[in-house]
């Protein structure tokens, strides 16, 4: 069954550890929330949308930042709508409460239709109300949680632990298909133990250079194989060093992208020197891989991968 999951994520191009393959096939058994940690650019939010398309299954993402509530996640009104059906409706409305007497017994009567301008045909629903209103099986990415604020991770139990929500206009909604809910998270915050309670745990570290030598070779098949081989063996000693940001898989990948373009035949001194801003995004990093590469220490494309002490060894890889 494992294997089968791993078979399907490859057909999307994606390379699954058997950490991945199992906590995806008990997601989909059980029925629970994944929650994948791990560094920026390991393939995380890949995962959702490569186990969507290998499903067949609609994703449905919400991206998390500072501030997001319920408004922007679950739904809205839409007022305007409401507004012009009130419009069209005045002279239907005036006859209506052309028989009351006092203010009180006109809103009394008018409150009693409350519910027609509150229902579902005045509703506007965000990704969250999406997925639970999906009539087909769909994959909800929740990407970056630990963006979002500790309130909207306590919003977000109920949907978690039992599928459904409540909004005080029209009452507890279920899902009717139950989705398959995918979390990411940078590490940026420690998440609550209620949120880690309700979903399976995965850990998407870097890879192993024969993991990402396999990513490269998928996702850029035109890069002969020897430069692919020094490619990733230059990346793996890069994450040796204290940078800043550890360059990602993705980047490894552009790199290797960049390297076809410019008809790159080895990684000689110039072709490291003006390609080097694909793998970093920091000067004082690119500035500091420079020294290194012309001291001792230096990350040589020959020299083979220290031991990272940063990260434990890849426990899953993916691309």
């Amino acid at each position: 069954m494992i294997e089968q999951v791993k078979q399907k994520l490859a057909g999307q191009n994606y390379i699954a550890s058997d950490d991945i393959g199992t906590v995806i096939f008990l997601a989909d058994q059980l029925e629970k929330p994944v929650l994948a940690e791990g560094p920026a650019g390991v393939g995380k939010t890949e995962l959702a949308k490569a186990w969507a398309a290998a499903t067949g299954r609609t994703l449905i993402r919400l991206q998390c930042y500072e501030g997001l509530d319920e408004g922007k996640a679950l739904y809205e009104w839409e007022y305007a709508k409401q507004m012009l059906y009130t419009q069209l409706l005045r002279d239907k409305l005036s006859s209506m409460l052309s028989d009351t007497l006092t203010l009180r017994e006109a809103a009394d009567k008018l409150g009693a239709e409350e519910s027609v301008f509150f229902s579902e045909r005045f509703l506007l629903p965000r990704p969250l109300l999406q997925a639970l209103m999906s009539e087909s099986p769909v994959v909800l990415l929740i990407d970056e949680i630990d963006r979002a604020d500790a309130e909207f991770e306590a919003f977000l139990l109920e949907i978690l632990s039992d599928f459904q929500v409540s909004i005080p206009e029209l009452g507890t909604i279920s899902a009717k298909v139950k989705p398959t809910v995918i979390l990411t998270s940078n590490n940026t915050r420690e998440l609550s133990e209620a949120l880690k309670r309700r979903c399976l745990y995965l850990f998407v570290d870097y890879p192993t250079q024969e993991a990402e030598l396999a990513i490269v070779r998928m996702r850029v098949p035109q890069l002969r194989e020897k430069l692919a081989e020094e490619a990733v063996r230059f990346v793996q000693n890069l994450r040796q060093l204290d940078l800043k940001k550890l360059p990602s898989v993705s980047e490894t990948i552009d790199w290797a992208r960049a390297l076809v373009m410019l008809n790159a035949d080895t990684l000689d001194k110039d072709t490291l020197q003006n390609t080097l801003t694909v793998l970093l995004k920091h000067e004082s990093d690119v500035q500091k891989a420079r020294r290194a590469m012309v001291d001792g220490g230096r990350p040589n494309p020959l020299d083979r991968p220290r031991k990272n002490n940063n990260f434990p060894p890849g426990r899953g890889f993916n691309n």
